[in-house]
């Protein structure tokens, strides 16, 4: 795909991996329309960054109406819908049974599914509505699509039930969704990351992030949030890539604790 006047949205765009998605996609000139429920976070974003390049619109990706006024704001001041980043997300840790041998809460479980799968596909079902109105470019797309799973699909740990579900269903929806799209000239990937260096992975123990930096193959090292959004810029520009789920992660294989 061709950047040139393009338009993302981007969800949990304030922080994390959404942040530097959108610090990315800013510096080649894509417009971002950052999907978050933090205001407080989102408010900073167009006084950093220009009304005319970043808006921020409070989102609850889980809930149908919300996911759909957003998006009708984005058409309003950016005028079209080219990429789609889903970044949102959740990593709660609670085994099915506690020390006292009580079932996990179905709610606790409910919660990841509702943010990170459903809300994910909730963003995902607009955004391909409004990319098929996009007029389509020499290679016939109208748009791009890129989910955010975790190796935790592949290699969950224990306590992360809930979550290893919720990004194995990421998973398991992107080649169906590209077939559906495709008809549409939409494509549809997932990326996969291990441990990253975000924030929240920061503020752990420094013996804890040893633990898990032990595990990584090479480079020994957390990834950096701007190598994920150097990948998604990747899958953007590399029209052929479609239907894929990439696991951005060091060689990493975690084990079960």
């Amino acid at each position: 795909m061709n950047i040139e006047n393009k338009v993302a949205v981007v969800t949990g765009g304030a922080s994390g991996l959404g942040r530097a998605v959108l610090e990315e996609l800013n510096k080649t000139g894509i417009k971002v329309a950052v999907f978050d429920l933090n205001q407080e976070q989102g408010a900073q974003l167009s006084a950093e960054f220009g009304n005319d390049k970043v808006m921020f619109v409070c989102t609850d990706v889980t809930n149908e109406t919300s996911v759909e006024s957003a998006f009708e704001s984005v058409i309003a001041q950016f005028g079209r819908v080219d990429i789609c980043i889903n970044c949102a997300g959740i990593a709660p840790a609670k085994k099915v049974l506690d020390r006292d041998k009580k079932a996990q809460a179905l709610s606790a479980f409910s919660l990841a599914i509702n943010i990170n799968l459903i809300g994910s596909f909730n963003v995902a079902r607009m955004a391909a509505e409004k990319m098929a109105l996009n007029e389509p470019n020499n290679d016939n797309e109208r748009g791009v699509i890129i989910n955010t799973a975790s190796v935790a699909a592949y290699d969950g740990q224990m306590g992360q039930t809930a979550y290893a579900a919720s990004k194995g269903g990421i998973v398991a929806l992107t080649l169906p969704m590209a077939r559906d799209l495709a008809s549409s000239g939409i494509r549809v990937n997932t990326i996969a990351p291990g441990i990253m260096g975000t924030p929240m992975l920061l503020a752990m123990p420094e013996k804890v992030q040893e633990s898990l930096v032990n595990n990584i193959q090479f480079p020994k090292r957390m990834g950096a949030p701007n190598e994920f959004a150097r990948l998604a810029l990747h899958i953007i520009e590399n029209s052929y890539l479609n239907g894929e789920t990439i696991r951005l992660d060091g060689a990493i294989r975690m084990p079960a604790r």
